[in-house]
């Protein structure tokens, strides 16, 4: 259940899905990609191609069509990049704050809310997002953000910082592993309450010391997914 008034106030809002309104609830199969899953030990999670082929197993022989999950997930994949490690165990970023879907690359991504563009970014670091997009929600006296991330690059062309985006609008395709930080193909659904000083761009897994932090700034993505 949600444990304040703004997941509260999230969870009741009339939303338009994420991927859009051609995918029912049967379509969807959730996923565990955690360091608990010893299946995993048997994928090279250092190719995106392996994890990718992983994923869409699992997707088929559920008869699904996306794979969803991860959030508060402690992964084993973020091993193999800097960009995540630290030499103190406590400072590893290695669980994941927000909810990913797995689906093919290019399929297009709505916005479930009006709001405006915050900010996006290219964020080339290995294992990082790639293009990214935020967006600024307004709604009664409630300010929070959504973050889109492994887009593709042209997700982020023609777009302008201020611009407005109406609910069900697509505002991005899926990125291939080429430019989203090689990963199998999937959107990074993250929900913000506080930006920050971040631009097109916030932590999307953290370590073990700020987790707390997170867990209360950027709650289950899930409040805002039709599934």
């Amino acid at each position: 259940m949600p444990s304040s008034t703004f997941e509260s106030y999230i969870l009741g809002l009339d939303v338009f899905p994420v991927l859009g309104e051609s995918y029912v609830n049967k379509d969807y199969v959730a996923i565990d990609l955690s360091v608990d899953n010893s299946q995993l030990t048997q994928v090279n999670l250092s190719s995106s191609d392996d994890l990718e082929q992983y994923i869409w197993n699992h997707i088929k022989q559920h008869k699904a069509k996306v794979a969803y999950g991860g959030y508060i997930e402690k992964r084993g994949i973020y091993n193999r990049s800097s960009h995540f490690n630290q030499q103190n165990p406590d400072l590893e970023r290695n669980i994941h704050l927000g909810l990913d879907l797995w689906i093919e690359a290019n399929a297009p991504i709505y916005a479930p809310l009006d709001g405006e563009i915050h900010s996006f970014k290219n964020n080339t670091n290995y294992g990082d997002y790639g293009p990214t997009l935020i967006l600024k929600h307004q709604i009664e006296n409630y300010r929070f953000y959504t973050l889109y991330g492994h887009l593709s690059i042209e997700s982020l062309e023609n777009k302008n910082v201020g611009d407005q985006i109406l609910k069900g609008e697509v505002i991005a395709t899926l990125g291939t592993a080429e430019v989203n930080g090689d990963y199998a193909p999937h959107l990074h659904f993250q929900l913000i309450k506080d930006i920050q000083d971040f631009y097109g761009d916030y932590p999307g897994v953290s370590n073990l010391q700020d987790l707390e932090f997170y867990k209360t700034n950027c709650p289950d993505p899930k409040l805002l997914l039709e599934f």
